[in-house]
């Protein structure tokens, strides 16, 4: 007579309850990772790699932080480091995944005349808030000022920036200073063929 088959057993996760193969389709795969690595090596390879590298990580930016002090047997007081100190430059410099640099924002207003369907015009005033300007009520007082429609809009960068309709070029340098002191005139920039000319 033929040997009865055994039932299957399959592992379940306890943070998505579906089986351990499906917890990356399921709907918090961060919360299933611990549980995986400690209990499903073997499925998630690339997870037990992850954590080692990430521990590896954590190392090594502890022994970072840990300095060496200079003061030895004879009990001088620790040489001071040329050029400041070294945390605080570190603490400026954002990393990014992958090792890549976050660039600082340059404080700047960046003023352009986009022209659609061939006569309409529409300014574009992007940067206002880097200067701590609220950009929904710079909308409001540009479209008082200019009696024209401004509206707060994403960009392509997904920046917010204020959109004015018509060519309000002319005017709003002056504008800007006078209602924003904080927003020096050296500071704001037209886009003109494709190149930032200052305005002042």
């Amino acid at each position: 007579m033929a040997e009865k088959p055994q039932p299957f057993r399959v592992l379940y996760c306890p943070a998505c309850s579906l089986p351990a193969e499906y917890c990356e389709f399921g709907p918090d795969f961060e919360k299933c990772k611990p549980w995986l690595i400690e209990n499903a090596p073997d499925l998630y390879p690339d997870l037990l790699k992850e954590a080692n590298e990430k521990e590896a990580n954590k190392v090594s930016e502890q022994l970072k932080s840990v300095g060496i002090s200079s003061a030895g047997v004879d009990g001088s007081a620790p040489a001071a480091t040329p050029g400041g100190t070294s945390t605080s430059k570190q603490e400026e410099v954002k990393r990014l995944p992958g090792g890549k640099i976050k660039k600082k924002d340059k404080q700047e207003v960046v003023i352009e005349k986009v022209v659609r369907n061939k006569r309409k015009c529409v300014t574009i005033v992007k940067g206002l808030e880097l200067f701590g300007v609220k950009l929904s009520d710079a909308s409001k007082k540009l479209g008082k000022k200019f009696a024209t429609g401004a509206s707060v809009v994403k960009g392509p960068t997904e920046k917010e920036q204020i959109d004015v309709q018509g060519d309000i070029s002319y005017d709003i340098v002056e504008f800007i200073t006078d209602t924003w002191p904080d927003v020096p005139e050296t500071a704001i920039y037209f886009i003109e063929d494709g190149r930032k000319v200052p305005a002042a």
